[in-house]
């Protein structure tokens, strides 16, 4: 298709910022870009109809790690790399706040809790708690791990759990919403059913390749994360994780953030339902893809705990299942770097992006100063 004078001109000609992928990286370093330029004309490309990875089918989750995440992350990282992580996605999260406002993203400080399958586990966890308390305070200015008693119900697990003080939840709809609405106020043009094929760096320019159109952009700034293996040479590896949501419950009485096996598993109430999600960890193999869609051996995994543990005692139909695409790597810290003299990316969220994307956007357009 031949596009006309008039759209070339205003959408494709003199472009001084590309932006490919329109979730809360991308969006993120739309504002800062435009924020320390406001004349810069800036394009962002988006190839879902909607954004495409996992900006808008995440869980929701305004979280920085359960007590066994950050245990866990202990046997593969340094203790400060550790409390680095925690401080940025705290960072994150409060950037998050300012920039769209809590009424707008329906932020809720309800608490996070952590089921342990066993005593074991739980006294493995309770152990190391006092330790990491201390650790995270110069961050939250008390402690942030406590234990309560089950007044849930749920069954199969211990019956005391570990209490995060300071977890939140967001309505992630409103999140990509208000977002995409900040940004366009701006005056930044956004394209969606695009995908960028590749791209060549000539001169002080880049040619961006697209399955619609070829153009120039003067800089580039890839937010694809899981799907950045497609146009980087960079250590990300895509994790599809998958979701479900039940019809709304009667009296639902579950109220927060719900961790399950390392974080594997997550629940959360969510307009009198429960939304579910987790389990690649049952077959990370397959679930290591850039396309959507669900497994029976998940699914029905998701299904068995939602009956036998969370709502035991409850009647509850599922309505909607599905997935979206993650980045993560043997490093739980986001790549944020200049990759030639006129591309950058901001990519590897690790599962945390409603935490880390805000800053990591803000980080990738400070890369040009």
């Amino acid at each position: 298709m031949n596009y006309s004078y008039w759209e070339l001109k205003e959408w494709f000609t003199n472009i001084d910022f590309t932006i490919v992928g329109s979730g809360i990286v991308g969006l993120n370093c739309a504002l800062e870009l435009k924020k320390n330029d406001p004349k810069a004309k800036i394009l962002i490309l988006e190839k879902g109809m909607l954004p495409q990875g996992a900006s808008t089918k995440n869980a929701g989750f305004a979280c920085f790690g359960s007590l066994s995440e950050i245990i866990d992350d202990l046997n593969s990282h340094t203790k400060e790399e550790v409390f680095n992580l925690v401080n940025q996605r705290w960072k994150g999260v409060q950037l998050l706040r300012t920039n769209l406002g809590d009424e707008n993203i329906d932020f809720q400080q309800n608490k996070g809790f952590e089921l342990c399958k066993d005593q074991a586990f739980f006294e493995e966890c309770i152990s190391q708690k006092e330790e990491i308390n201390q650790r995270l305070k110069p961050i939250f200015k008390a402690d942030v791990f406590s234990i309560s008693d089950n007044n849930f119900s749920f069954q199969k697990v211990h019956q005391q759990y570990i209490v995060n003080n300071f977890e939140g939840q967001i309505d992630t709809g409103k999140m990509a919403a208000e977002l995409l609405l900040k940004v366009q106020k701006l005056g930044v043009k956004i394209v969606n059913n695009i995908s960028v094929d590749g791209f060549v760096e000539t001169g002080n320019q880049i040619e961006v390749k697209t399955d619609k159109i070829t153009f120039k952009t003067t800089k580039l700034f890839i937010a694809t994360n899981g799907f950045a293996s497609q146009l980087l040479q960079e250590n990300v590896q895509p994790a599809r994780a998958q979701v479900l949501i039940t019809k709304p419950i009667k009296n639902l009485h579950i109220k927060g953030t719900f961790h399950l096996d390392k974080g594997y598993y997550y629940f959360r109430n969510i307009d009198n339902r429960i939304l579910f999600g987790g389990g690649r960890n049952l077959d990370f193999r397959t679930e290591e893809t850039t396309e959507f869609g669900e497994t029976a051996i998940i699914q029905n995994e998701l299904e068995k705990i939602l009956k036998e543990t969370i709502l035991p005692n409850t009647n509850f139909e599922i309505e909607h299942r599905w997935s979206g695409i993650m980045g993560v790597g043997n490093q739980k810290k986001a790549i944020v770097k200049q990759v030639s003299e006129n591309v950058f990316c901001g990519v590897r969220l690790g599962g945390m992006g409603i935490a880390i994307g805000s800053l990591v956007g803000k980080e990738l357009a400070e890369l040009l100063k």
